[in-house]
């Protein structure tokens, strides 16, 4: 499946770049018929007035500069307009396969293209000037061999042109590859940092809990069952998250769900917890365990250290055109936990997920930490509600 490249030049340029896309002002308007005639006209008259120059530069005459300057500008737009129209005449008829051509092949279409382009500009702009037949121009041999020495040099020129228009094209492209791949790469990493800290967490989880399922079974068979039955219930939806590439936000909640009911199971009083993210949000497509992170952070360094616990606050809302995700907790704190990430850096845990973010969301998406009075802290994401998530991971390898 062919996609685009984010910063390769569009296909219609690269199939049929115009002169002017050779100068970077020109590159900020998109291609377009109109705009393509409107840059013939200019890239005509360019080369008519350097024509105007030069000839008065070589070969004085008596003629005024502003005369002179008259028939070269006619003479160059009616030659511009031949070739413009004669290419995408060309184009249409032989069904684009001028466009496809490489090396002598395209070389020997435009020279005939351009040079039957110029002779007939001149002949018809030297008949408007003097009033005379196109054909008694051409018949004149003197002047037919200086309308083919014109002719070769327009051929020779063009071809220069379209050449490096085309090494232009073909470096931005692999300059956009180069960029795609490093983008892939980065996300790559970012995954890789929190599948590996996943991993040194997902087995302390494991152990304990299967170490308080073991040691309730004789003494509050229920307690324990219901334990195993939310511990299943997560490592399902634990197992099905890692296999995607993305995940709805309501299936990220219910995960978070399990597993702070297999803690609540372990912690008893001293944990708390409230989900709140409206029906209307849980569709919404996010990266996979990317709020989990947030919460494990919330319970190790937030309640734990703290006697009589406390309580963590999953929500989500709309606000501003981005969704606005927190974590938050009534734990030690930021002052009271040197073991917590500082407000302005932000632990191992928080580097992996800035990053992650910004390689899934092209530097859209943002990290807040925010202290809470009377005691503990709120990790916010905000995140842009658009299809770049979806973009960003369609296009992984």
């Amino acid at each position: 499946m062919n996609r685009t490249i984010p910063g390769a030049p569009s296909r219609s340029t690269a199939a049929n770049p115009h002169p002017l896309d050779l100068i970077p002002l020109f590159r900020r308007w998109p291609p377009s018929r109109l705009r393509n005639l409107v840059y013939t006209v200019i890239w005509s008259s360019m080369l008519g007035t350097v024509l105007a120059v030069g000839q008065m530069v070589v070969a004085p005459s008596r003629q005024p500069l502003g005369d002179v300057m008259v028939k070269m500008l006619l003479i160059a737009n009616i030659i511009g307009l031949l070739v413009h129209g004669a290419s995408l005449a060309g184009n249409r008829l032989l069904g684009g396969a001028p466009r496809r051509l490489q090396g002598l092949p395209r070389v020997l279409y435009y020279a005939l293209l351009v040079g039957g382009c110029v002779v007939g500009g001149i002949s018809l702009g030297v008949a408007l000037l003097s009033g005379a037949s196109p054909w008694a121009y051409l018949s004149n041999s003197r002047a037919a061999g200086q309308s083919l020495v014109i002719a070769a040099a327009f051929a020779l020129l063009m071809y220069a042109v379209r050449r490096a228009g085309d090494q232009r094209i073909e470096r931005e492209t692999r300059e956009a590859r180069q960029n795609e791949q490093i983008a892939a790469t980065a996300q790559l990493l970012a995954e890789a940092r929190l599948r590996a800290l996943q991993a040194q967490i997902e087995p302390h989880f494991l152990y304990n809990t299967l170490a308080n399922v073991v040691s309730l079974i004789g003494t509050q068979p229920a307690k324990a069952q219901h334990m195993l039955e939310r511990f299943i219930d997560y490592l399902r939806a634990s197992l099905a998250a890692s296999r995607q590439e993305r995940a709805t936000l309501g299936a990220e909640a219910d995960l978070i769900a399990a597993y702070l009911d297999v803690l609540a199971v372990r912690m008893g009083a001293r944990l708390r917890y409230r989900i709140d993210v409206p029906d209307t949000l849980r569709a919404l497509p996010i990266a996979p365990m990317l709020l989990q992170p947030l919460v494990e952070n919330a319970i190790a360094h937030g309640l734990e250290p703290k006697v009589e616990g406390g309580e963590v606050v999953l929500s989500a809302r709309e606000q501003d055109g981005r969704l606005r995700l927190e974590v938050s907790d009534t734990g030690v704190g930021l002052q009271a936990a040197p073991v917590r990430p500082p407000k302005q850096g932000g632990g191992v845990g928080l580097s992996n997920l800035r990053d992650r973010l910004r390689s899934l969301y092209s530097g859209e998406a943002q990290v807040q930490l925010l202290e809470n009075q009377p005691c503990g802290m709120t990790v916010r994401l905000l995140l842009p509600l658009n299809a770049s998530l979806t973009s960003n991971l369609n296009t992984a390898p």
